[in-house]
């Protein structure tokens, strides 16, 4: 005979097909940090569906789960997407054991939780996206999707004109080969300062920067200008902005690919 599940039990099956492990859920409503949010689970203080749960594996429906902490309830915060763009000199952490500046001194108090999307290294600039809307984030960086990252490099020159197909054949890297997708002169080879633009389809830590020093190409600058559908157009140096409707479902259009049925989280 099966053994009839108990109404309020938590499940890992939810009728929106949409799992989100509960850590993740109680990040995303601000409850605490993640790490915080393993301890308030771990210590007894959160109900799923009117049970005690101490198991941090444990995933929940976001659109139908009754999740408390110490008897009051918790609900998701709407999805909220920010571009920045990011300065030179600021690392995409929360806290760096160096001291230096973090991109979250740059945010207002209020959206301070939200995670970014991939990161910049130290000095790089350009954009960064920032969102609560974890689903959607690890669908855009699955390296299936494939999305497209646009930088302008402006280089200590002049270079050789032919650095662009050099590129585009790609150059061996010591954790694998890397070529970029496209790449095209912005301002000549000759000049003092020539740029380049390369775009790259995946986000490998540092590398147009190792790329270049392969080349013997010495960088001067790097910024990234746009992340798949999103350009960073206007928005002045440390200075964030909340995505347009039409933006995120063009983001949301961007993951399809990598997303085949549920996602967990």
């Amino acid at each position: 005979m099966a053994r009839r599940r108990r109404k309020n039990a938590p499940t890992s099956c939810a009728s929106s097909g949409r799992l989100m492990r509960l850590q993740k859920y109680l990040a995303r409503a601000g409850v605490a940090s993640r790490r915080g949010s393993e301890d308030l689970i771990v210590s007894g203080r959160v109900r799923v569906n009117g049970e005690v749960v101490t198991k941090l594996g444990t995933t929940v429906d976001p659109d139908s789960a009754h999740v408390e902490v110490d008897r009051r309830r918790i609900r998701l915060k709407p999805a909220l997407w920010l571009a920045l763009n990011k300065p030179p000199g600021y690392t995409c952490t929360r806290h760096d054991p160096r001291g230096r500046p973090i991109i979250y001194d740059l945010l207002p108090a209020e959206v301070r939780h939200l995670p970014h999307v991939g990161r910049l290294d130290f000095m790089s600039e350009g954009l960064l996206l920032l969102s609560n809307e974890g689903d959607v984030v690890h669908r855009l960086l699955h390296p299936r999707t494939g999305i497209e990252r646009v930088y302008h490099a402006e280089l200590r020159g002049p270079v050789t004109a032919g650095l662009p197909d050099r590129l585009r054949a790609g150059v061996a890297l010591e954790d694998g080969p890397a070529r970029a997708r496209r790449a095209r002169w912005i301002t000549p080879p000759h000049a003092s300062s020539p740029t380049v633009e390369i775009v790259l389809a995946e986000g490998r830590n540092r590398e147009i920067r190792r790329m270049l020093a392969s080349l013997g190409v010495t960088l001067r600058t790097l910024r990234r200008t746009s992340f798949g559908p999103i350009r960073l157009g206007t928005l002045a140096a440390g200075a964030t902005r909340e995505l347009s409707p039409k933006e995120r479902a063009a983001l949301e259009r961007a993951a399809a690919p990598a997303c085949s049925g549920a996602v967990r989280e």
